[in-house]
């Protein structure tokens, strides 16, 4: 007994092991690893301090050497009630199923949040990716 009562249990081997097969996996894992390793290669290369419209072409660039298919400032319709009210840019379409906005930002905004949903109810698609270029490192949010 330790001394606050609780009784030490000594862990079962079969109890530690991961079964990885029942793992649920991320939906289009393969196309977000490939636009982390991307970001993380342009930054590599370029560092920080550009304009958003300097990376973007240069994540283009990286994504298709592995043959993605990218798409930059692909231009969406947005609906009202089934009636096209306004066409919108997003900054990169991976794959057909990947928005990618791209921000040159010390601090993410709530409007930077409800830009990428609204991107995501206008395409249809579900996945969409902020990636942020500010100081030394790259981040990227699912």
């Amino acid at each position: 007994m330790f001394s606050h009562g609780l009784t030490r249990i000594k862990p079962d081997k079969q109890m530690l092991e991961i079964d990885d097969s029942e793992k649920p996996k991320l939906l289009h894992e393969e196309t977000t690893s490939k636009i982390i390793g991307a970001a993380f290669e342009v930054h590599a290369q370029l560092g920080y301090g550009f304009l958003e419209r300097v990376y973007q072409p240069a994540l283009q660039v990286e994504l298709l050497r592995p043959g993605v298919t990218v798409e930059l400032e692909k231009r969406i319709q947005v609906q009202y009630k089934r009636v096209i009210v306004g066409d919108y840019d997003v900054d990169l379409l991976v794959d057909g199923c990947v928005v990618v906005e791209i921000k040159v930002a010390t601090q993410y905004d709530k409007r930077d949040e409800a830009q990428l949903l609204n991107e995501l109810r206008a395409t249809g698609l579900k996945v969409r990716m902020l990636v942020n270029s500010v100081g030394p490192r790259w981040s990227t949010s699912v």
